[in-house]
Formats: structure tokens, sequence, C-alpha cells
């Protein structure tokens, strides 16, 4: 381990490998604190591309895996550590190289923030649309590693969509550029495509060329308050069914609500059964969000408030953004499921997904990218404690087959890592897992890009 260090040193600077073991341990995991995770023989900080290229090379060398990481936002245990192995830290490769409005691309590298890039583009008249709701502290590379969505996707679309190109330093070192800059370009396989969600298996993203879209006007929002989640569903099928794009369609559930709440006193209606966001690009609270509006109370919601400013709206945007964090504030643990399901079955996940709270008898919150399907029921449970412990994961498992059995996938945004592999395999089925298995081993023949991740 010695020479392994040694040799890293040859092409680092003193400060860009770390090995004292109380540092070691601040990067073993992601915020899925309670998946499994290793101890690192040492974090590699590299500031350019040859200081990645270099560490890849004396990783191969000595066949030492590596785990690549970002901000560690991620939910599913991606980047968690393992035994022995080099963290490679990307977070100093942080810079825009370039944002070009004319066609309409930002140049950035891995480490950058996603909300520091949005405020960058936004100050240029551009809109850079994934915005998960860590992007305060997410970063680009670590969004195209695990393909993240967030509240805009119902419109926008996801991060697959926003990636034209990407340099990536491959297993040997070797450094593999893919895509373009161009609006359009079909030239072969879509290589960049296969990057984009595969968590550091393939290899690691150096530089990223993505897409902007022109900013649009401040949104306005509007709450629904609804007396059953069914009742919240019916309105989001009415809101799809009649043509409408909303900027974002968000649920948040009873449970939901009451833990932001607690952990943030804004005083949302603790009364209601699920609350439904809905917001539009547009400075006038007429035309569709009207229309939205009166579909969720044809749907039953027994209160609807539109915000009358941009201020307002970003309230109640923050309310939404800040559920994850509040669910798991209840018991001090939580284990985020993240299963998609067509928008029609929407209302029999959260019910089936309620039942199972009740069968448990655990609490489960459920907040959710309503105009996607997307939904993040979050069981919140005291891990000290081995039957609730034994309960939240036997839940966990029970969601994942309710979303598949509703013709839905395992994970909509979120990826495998370690929390989902087994139910990877439940979902692709033996054909599809072997093709993977070889894509991975034509990249990585070694196998040492992120080992015992995704499958």
């Amino acid at each position: 381990m010695s020479e392994l260090i040694e040799r890293l040193g040859e092409g680092l600077p003193e400060d860009g490998v770390l090995t004292d073991p109380d540092v070691l341990r601040t990067y073993a995991h992601d915020m899925a604190g309670f998946c499994p995770a290793g101890a690192p023989a040492a974090v590699v900080l590299p500031r350019t591309v040859e200081e990645v290229q270099h560490t890849l090379r004396t990783a191969h060398a000595f066949r030492v895996p590596v785990v690549p990481q970002g901000a560690r936002t991620g939910l599913s245990g991606a980047a968690n550590a393992i035994d022995g192995c080099l963290v490679l830290s990307l977070v100093r490769m942080n810079r825009i190289l370039e944002i070009n409005p004319v066609d309409r691309v930002a140049v950035v590298e891995p480490g950058v923030v996603n909300a520091t890039l949005s405020r960058a583009v936004n100050e240029q008249g551009l809109f850079y649309p994934p915005d998960p709701s860590s992007w305060e502290e997410c970063t680009i590379g670590g969004n195209i590693g695990t393909a993240s969505g967030g509240l805009c996707c119902v419109k926008y679309g996801v991060t697959a969509e926003y990636v034209l190109g990407l340099d990536v330093v491959l297993a040997d070192g070797r450094l593999l550029s893919t895509g373009r800059r161009t609006a359009k370009g079909v030239a072969g396989y879509d290589l960049t495509r296969l990057f984009v969600g595969s968590e550091g298996s393939l290899g690691v993203v150096v530089r990223a060329t993505l897409a902007l879209k022109a900013e649009p006007p401040q949104q306005l929002a509007l709450a629904a308050e609804f007396p059953s989640t069914d009742a919240a569903c019916d309105a989001v099928c009415r809101i799809m069914e009649a043509g409408h794009t909303p900027a974002l369609l968000e649920l948040m559930d009873t449970t939901t609500v009451r833990a932001v709440n607690d952990m943030t006193k804004m005083g949302l209606p603790e009364s209601t059964q699920a609350l439904l966001l809905a917001a539009f690009d547009t400075p006038e609270p007429s035309g569709p969000l009207r229309a939205v509006g009166e579909l969720c109370e044809a749907a039953g919601a027994s209160q609807v408030v539109p915000a009358e400013n941009a201020a307002e709206s970003e309230l109640l945007l923050q309310a939404r953004r800040s559920a994850l964090v509040a669910l798991d504030q209840v018991k001090g643990t939580t284990m985020i499921d993240d299963v998609c399901v067509p928008r029609s079955r929407l209302a029999e996940m959260l019910r089936g997904t309620a039942a199972i709270a009740e069968k448990h008898g655990l609490t489960i919150g459920v907040c959710a990218h309503a105009g996607d399907g997307n939904t993040h029921p979050t069981v919140c449970f005291d891990a000290s404690d081995e039957d609730e412990s034994r309960r939240a994961h036997a839940s966990f498992d029970e969601i994942m087959a309710l979303g598949l059995e509703l013709g839905g996938t395992i994970t909509g945004e979120h990826g495998v890592g370690v929390l989902k592999k087994a139910w990877l395999a439940e979902e692709l089925g033996p054909l599809a897992l072997g093709l993977h298995r070889g894509i991975k081993q034509v990249f990585d023949p070694e196998g040492i890009l992120n080992p015992g991740k995704v499958f």
C-alpha cells in the first residue's frame, strides 16, 4: 500500500492524496448511510484531467478498485467506499469552462455544483433544467452518474436529455471523448447515453458538454389540498389527460407535510391527506394555472390556493425540496424508495404503500414527482431498533415489488448503487443483465471501477 501511495504522489500534489484515517472515514459513504461501506486506502482529489488519468493508470497497474465520488448526496450507496479502494473525489474539478449563448451549451467539469451552473447560465438568459432536490449541494458529475431528475422533469426531462458530450477517463487511464456539441448528431453508437446513469462503473467523467434552453418566465404555482391521495392522483390524471404540461407537478402526503412543518415551521395545512403543487412558466395567474385549479376542484380538492407572485411560489417549492430531509428527522434513519410507475397507476402505488406501512407498523411518508409517476416512499425507522430495522427492510422490498407489479421501475432517478442490486436483476431479467455485464467487461476488463455496485 505504501508503494501505491508513493506512486500516486508522483503525479499529484501533496494535498491531492489523503491518508489520515479520520479523514478517510468522512468519505466512506453517501447519504444512504445504512448501506454497507468499507474503509478506503486513500482519497485522491485531482484538479486536472491529467491527474485523474494518473490516478486511474496507477490503480490499474496495482489492480486497486476506484470509487468515483461527487458531493456524496446520492441515496443508493453508489458512492460508498469498499475496503482498500481509492476514493476518487472530483469536487475540486469545479470550473465552468464555457457558456455559449449561440450554441446554447455549457462545458463544465464534474465538480461544478448544479445550482452554481444554473445561476451562471441564468445570468446570460439561459436555463439548465435538471434540478434535483439537493441542487444546492449535488454536482454535475454526480447528476450524470446517477442520471438524476428533479422537480422540473415533467416538462423539461432528466439529465440524460441534456448531456450532449463527455470526456471520460477509462479504467486504464485512456481519455475518451463521446458525443458532440451540435444540436443534432447520430454518428455511431450513443456512447454518451451509455455513460449517463452508469454510476462510475464504466469510466470517470472529467468534462461534460450540456445543452441549455432559453430562460423561461418565472414560475407561478398553486397548492391544492385533497381529502385523500386517491383524489390527488385523480387530479394528476385529469391534468395530464387535458393536455397540460406544467413545469412541475409535485405531491406530498400528510406524513410528509407534517414532517416538513416540524422541520421548517412553514405552516403547511396538516389537515390535508395530500398536497398537490403545480406550477407553470407564466407571468400571469390566468390561463393554464387557473385551468389546473379547476381540474383539482373537479377531482375533489377541498381548497386550491394560487400563489400571488414568484416569491410565494418559491416558498411552496422550498417546502417540497425539504421533504426528504424532513422525513429523515422523523426517526433518525430513512430508506428512500425511488419507484416510478405509469401515471395512470399512481393512486394504486400510494394506496399500496399505505397498506404496507400499516402492515409493518411503520411511518412511511410519500413525496412524488407526480407528473412523472415517480414516487419516493420514504421508510422512517430507528436504526438502533433491530426489529424496526427488519420491518423497514421488509417494507422497502415490498414497495419495490409493488412498483414492478404495477408496470413500473425500481428507480426513476436515484440509481441502483448497492441498495437495489437484487431488484435490478429482478427488473432486467437474465438476458439483459448478462448484456450489462458484457458491456462492463469491455470498458473495465479488470473490474476496478466501482466494483460491487449496480450489479
